[in-house]
């Protein structure tokens, strides 16, 4: 007698995840909390406790560090849909640079604890993670090339479109929040009279306008690329 051929069991499919990537990053939580600081208001300071990344909803943040004779030197400059603080999934115990908000600035604080199990658990996150990682590697090496061999024109110039977004898909290039000219000499290594003097030509060139806030016009773009 034949025997029956043994039934077809259908695999199960995967669990579909319920994470919701932009809904994290929007809202607070137990072991989220969303921030709000002023222009120049410190986020954290060099040498504070390192226990959480940081993500910019909105506004910009400035990273400096200050060596033992007190000279201080920006190290990045950060925008909407930056990650930073990421130094303690390393193993830091304490920040390295300060962090201070350059324009009103909304930002949500991950535990490390939390920011370490999403990064395991959730996949869209891993990955928007990473990319942001890279990314970051590629601008520090760009920015200390720039700094090495790039006039002070050069460099307010490639500042004023990396605050812009420039050449970022997330939100178009446009008007900027007040920034003094203060901060940007800060930024860029150079005194507060040649940030005016080279703002002044870069609005009379129709490079940037001021209304209502200023305005930042893709033609900056020649100054940086001009040898």
């Amino acid at each position: 007698m034949p025997r029956a051929s043994p039934k077809k069991t259908k695999p199960t499919p995967p669990k579909k995840s319920t994470f919701d990537l932009q809904v994290f990053l929007d809202t607070a939580g137990a072991t989220r909390r969303l921030l709000k600081f002023r222009r120049a208001e410190k986020i954290y300071s060099q040498g504070d406790p390192a226990r959480s990344v940081k993500y910019i909803q909105e506004g910009g943040v400035r990273l400096s560090v200050v060596n033992e004779d007190g000279k201080e030197a920006v190290v990045a400059v950060l925008g909407p849909r930056d990650f930073f603080g990421e130094g303690c999934l390393a193993g830091q115990t304490i920040c390295m640079a300060t962090a201070t908000a350059i324009v009103p600035t909304s930002i949500l604080a991950i535990d490390k604890d939390e920011m370490m199990r999403v990064l395991r658990t959730e996949h869209a996150f891993s990955d928007l993670f990473i990319s942001h990682m890279l990314t970051r590697n590629i601008r520090v090496e760009e920015d200390l090339v720039d700094q090495l061999f790039n006039s002070s024109e050069k460099r307010l110039a490639r500042a004023l479109l990396l605050l812009a977004r420039y050449g970022k898909d997330d939100q178009p290039h446009g008007v900027l929040p007040k920034i003094s000219q203060e901060m940007l000499a800060e930024t860029i290594g150079t005194t507060r009279s040649r940030v005016n003097f080279f703002m002044n030509k870069f609005r009379k060139l129709g490079f940037i306008e001021y209304n209502g806030g200023l305005q930042i016009n893709t033609s900056l773009l020649s100054v940086v690329l001009h040898d």
